[in-house]
């Protein structure tokens, strides 16, 4: 099988359902970035130290590429015949138990902090930055076409968890928060 298709040649490409959209489309733009988050968190996990950060990386991963079907697979009749994995509310609930469990293992935020410290949390922050960056394209895409209701509760939980896993990777590497001076 060869890797290109020559089928996006002419600046469109297809959805799942055979619809096919521009490539600057609200809908790729949505989920492009989700595959732009998915890359940069392959790369902050070979920086983190943890190996339970690492396993919930990967989940992450994996999830994201959920996000990414569903999102290229626009909520209609004609793509409801096939079996298409969409963002349940699990996504979202997990990723609030996740960070239940390391915010508990933080000192308590009483200040903004600056993004950076260690390696692994200055990229888990640009996965935060993506991340929101993700979310906003997708709110852009829900304004013209309903996507599924789950996917901006996850992504806005996401960015929440990899602030606090960069303070996590922060504090087990002996790196204190860096706190903002007004």
């Amino acid at each position: 099988m060869k890797i290109y298709t020559k089928g996006g040649d002419k600046g469109e490409t297809g959805l799942f359902g055979g619809e096919r959209v521009p490539k600057n489309s609200p809908r790729i733009e949505a989920y492009g970035t989700i595959d732009e988050l998915n890359s940069y968190i392959g790369l902050a996990i070979t920086e983190t130290k943890s190996k339970e950060v690492q396993e919930l990386l990967n989940n992450i991963q994996n999830r994201l590429f959920t996000v990414g079907s569903d999102l290229a697979t626009p909520l209609n009749e004609k793509t409801e015949k096939y079996d298409i994995p969409r963002v349940s509310k699990e996504f979202f609930e997990a990723a609030e138990k996740q960070i239940d469990k390391f915010e508990n293992e933080l000192e308590p935020l009483k200040n903004f902090i600056l993004p950076g410290g260690s390696r692994a949390a200055a990229e888990l922050n640009i996965c935060r930055t993506i991340c929101r960056r993700a979310e906003r394209r997708v709110v852009a895409l829900n304004n013209s076409e309903k996507v599924g209701e789950n996917i901006i509760i996850f992504l806005n939980r996401l960015s929440d968890l990899f602030f606090v896993l960069a303070r996590y990777e922060n504090m087990i590497s002996g790196i204190p928060d860096t706190i903002w001076k007004k």
